[in-house]
């Protein structure tokens, strides 16, 4: 590309957990990088040390509203992740996804920008197909509690592969499975930072079921190295691809390997299981393997130790 800002990157949800981690690795590759964040879940802390940069640019906005700005490749990322933060404004957790959708790829349109859709396992709902792979259409409830960020991402997903047959629009769409690591929200309702932040204050560990529902977790850094390979992949390999780190733990495992690393002493504390929760979630990555030439580095063990550093840091402050 010829344009002057020919090496210039768009980040939405730029100042959240997964987005924060991708902007420094993109300064890291040399790119000017502006990142967009309403801060609904996002931190400005999550990328104050990037703020001195003049390659760094910070700019609050929803993307429910139409953004102008030039730039040649945009990373999707914006829309609340957790049950926590998504099912306290549905109407709203809907409109990220849909109306975001919409805004970032008429920007795409308009600059002829290659653009990444940050999507995720949840499209395929309460699987019957283990591991899920991505030819699987999902088991999703169109109606439930869950629904706002299912169907919206769903609904994100249509609308990139419209556009890319209508428009010819270089598009990408990864489907995310659980990915942890520093900078998550402690308070996220997601199951490591629960784990984590009970067994540092002594509390009971949660456990919503029977502990035997599985989930498989995919350090930060393993995840940005996905996106940065997939937005560089060529042009005809446009997703869905899954990423995500296919070891399979039940939550009794995970629960007991956070006390043992923190040296807690909490008891297990079972509780009723959330409607439409899934039973199992478990990536087949074989599609990121051949096509991506990537598969996860960091077993859970190492990448909880880091969590853990980060978390006991956050309540020491």
């Amino acid at each position: 590309m010829n344009r002057s800002y020919s090496n210039r990157v768009l980040v939405t949800g730029g100042a959240g957990f997964l987005g924060s981690h991708l902007c420094e690795r993109l300064l890291e590759k040399g790119q000017e990088v502006i990142c967009v964040d309403n801060f609904f879940t996002g931190s400005k802390k999550n990328v104050a040390h990037l703020l001195h940069r003049n390659d760094f640019e910070l700019i609050r906005h929803d993307v429910t509203f139409p953004l102008y700005i030039e730039v040649d490749y945009i990373y999707n990322l914006a829309c609340p992740a957790s049950p926590v933060h998504y099912q306290h404004d549905p109407v709203q957790t809907t409109k990220t996804s849909v109306h975001g959708a919409i805004n970032m790829l008429g920007l795409a349109k308009r600059l002829r920008a290659r653009i990444l859709q940050a999507s995720t396992s949840e499209v395929y709902g309460d699987p019957e197909v283990h591991p899920q792979h991505e030819e699987y259409w999902g088991r999703v409830n169109p109606i439930g509690p869950r629904s706002c960020y299912d169907e919206g991402k769903r609904c994100a997903e249509t609308l990139f592969f419209d556009y890319h047959r209508q428009l010819d629009l270089e598009i990408k769409v990864v489907r995310i499975f659980n990915t942890y690591g520093p900078r998550m929200h402690p308070n996220d309702g997601r199951v490591i930072s629960n784990f984590i932040m009970q067994a540092l204050q002594g509390e009971d560990i949660s456990i919503y079921g029977d502990g035997t529902q599985t989930r498989s977790f995919c350090y930060v850094d393993d995840m940005i190295d996905a996106f940065i390979r997939m937005m560089e992949s060529e042009k005809n390999f446009i997703g869905p691809v899954n990423l995500g780190n296919p070891g399979e733990f039940t939550m009794v495992e995970l629960a007991e390997m956070i006390l043992k690393l923190t040296g807690g002493k909490s008891r297990l504390k079972f509780l009723p299981l959330p409607t439409d929760d899934p039973r199992q979630r478990q990536p087949d990555i074989s599609l990121a393997e051949e096509k991506l030439g990537w598969k996860p580095k960091v077993a859970l063990e190492d990448g909880l130790k880091e969590t853990i550093r980060y978390f006991k840091k956050m309540i020491e402050e």
